[in-house]
């Protein structure tokens, strides 16, 4: 099965804490502090392979992530940057924030190459909070935290043209006979179940590139078989070509063929009707005469909205120059720039680490009590007795947001506060 979507969870790297050391030299009984900063945290990117063309890599592992910062040394000596994880991808490949839906980045076009999680940074070694007070500050910064978040990656073709039809129409035949394509042909329903690439190429050098989107069925935008698989692929192309059965072998109404399409189109993303669109009425080679009623009948019907009808045969390659042709200058007069999905959002900046803190109140004495992991690790990190210590404690509260919390919860002066073995009383 051809696979063009995949739900995967990705990790950057944590940024490496910041070292607690002093220089240990002979004849230097008090050497300052050397700790070095720890190392950023590995990136998350995104890149496109030009060799891949779908996501089947992403189906049978899920979890992706970079490589953590080192923690500094002493001496000050810098901790190695953690390894990036470069995840790579076809052209085409949208990638969503799996919770909100929200395109994060479109790698097409000239966007070869994303960051989409970046490393956290480095922490600062006790070398940086050094002052003429506090001359052996025993505290340093931990790394920054990595964030983890679940995407969902969708590979929409980047087509200038896409064939539509029902099932068994001749659009893999078409595509074989016009390009360097060689699906896979075959006289039953549903042969082609992943969108074919070619090349159309003229005397001069130009052409365009056309995908034979697989057969679409009524119901296909509700995603009836594989409905809304097939139908996203439709979204970046610039033109349509309908291929309907002129001789109507199988019996089908070609002008209800083609109305069915459109209306699943319509429901699926109504902005893929105001698409320019031709009908190519194929094997006309079964025909006596090579045109009937039922080219007549198209004709009557979709050339006064704009939609010009071309009698083809993909087998013998009748009225295919006249089409492609056509085809070509309608692209020539459309604008250039491909479909860009723009991104909708920035997971670093709206990313928060689940239960990084909780505030409850305890019954017996009214105490606030704050804790989780984040507060842990910084009272472990932190010297509360030094001033410096103090005041790092208290910008800490501030920026996390504690304080402003702790207020909205009804905290009055001189309430109490605990943090685990941490006790002290509100003032602001």
């Amino acid at each position: 099965m051809f696979a063009d979507s995949a739900r995967i969870i990705i990790k950057s790297g944590k940024g490496g804490d910041g070292h607690v050391s002093f220089r240990r030299e002979k004849y230097v009984p008090d050497g300052g502090p050397d700790g070095g900063d720890g190392g950023n945290g590995g990136d998350v990117i995104f890149e496109i392979d030009d060799g891949i063309n779908t996501l089947a890599d992403f189906r049978h592992r899920r979890k992706f992530a970079a490589q953590a910062g080192e923690e500094g040394k002493k001496r000050n000596c810098h901790g190695k940057k953690g390894a990036d994880m470069v995840l790579k991808v076809p052209a085409g490949t949208i990638i969503k924030d799996a919770e909100t839906d929200k395109v994060i980045a479109d790698m097409s076009g000239e966007n070869r190459r994303q960051i989409v999680l970046p490393g956290g940074r480095g922490g600062l070694g006790n070398q940086h909070f050094a002052t003429s007070r506090m001359q052996a500050p025993k505290y340093a910064q931990p790394g920054q935290e990595s964030i983890e978040i679940e995407v969902k990656l969708e590979l929409k073709v980047i087509a200038d043209v896409g064939l539509v039809g029902f099932p068994n129409v001749g659009k893999s035949t078409l595509l074989s006979r016009v390009t360097n394509a060689q699906p896979k042909i075959a006289d039953y329903h549903f042969t082609t179940l992943q969108p074919n690439l070619g090349v159309v190429d003229f005397e001069n050098g130009e052409g365009f590139v056309i995908a034979d989107i697989p057969g679409l069925i009524e119901g296909a935008s509700e995603g009836v078989g594989l409905g809304h698989e097939f139908l996203k692929h439709i979204e970046r192309t610039k033109v349509i070509i309908h291929i309907v059965d002129a001789a109507s072998v199988e019996g089908r109404d070609p002008i209800e063929d083609i109305r069915i399409i459109n209306r699943e189109l319509e429901t699926y993303n109504p902005a893929l009707l105001k698409k320019p669109q031709v009908i190519a009425a194929n094997k006309i080679d079964a025909l006596y005469g090579g045109e009937n009623d039922i080219i007549r009948n198209l004709r009557e019907q979709f050339e006064p909205q704009g939609i010009a009808v071309y009698p083809i045969s993909a087998v013998s390659g009748k009225g295919l120059k006249e089409l492609l042709y056509d085809v070509k200058k309608i692209l020539e007069h459309l604008q250039a720039e491909p479909v860009i999905y723009e991104p909708e959002y920035d997971p670093a900046a709206n990313y928060t680490k689940p239960d990084s803190y909780t505030i409850t109140v305890n019954p017996d004495d009214g105490a606030y009590i704050v804790e989780g992991p984040k507060i842990e690790k910084m009272l472990g990190y932190t010297n509360i007795e030094s001033e410096k210590g103090f005041l790092f404690f208290q910008k800490f509260l501030k920026e996390q947001g504690i304080l402003k919390e702790l207020e909205e919860r009804g905290i009055q002066e001189g309430d109490t506060v605990r943090m685990y073995a941490l006790e002290f009383d509100y003032y602001k």
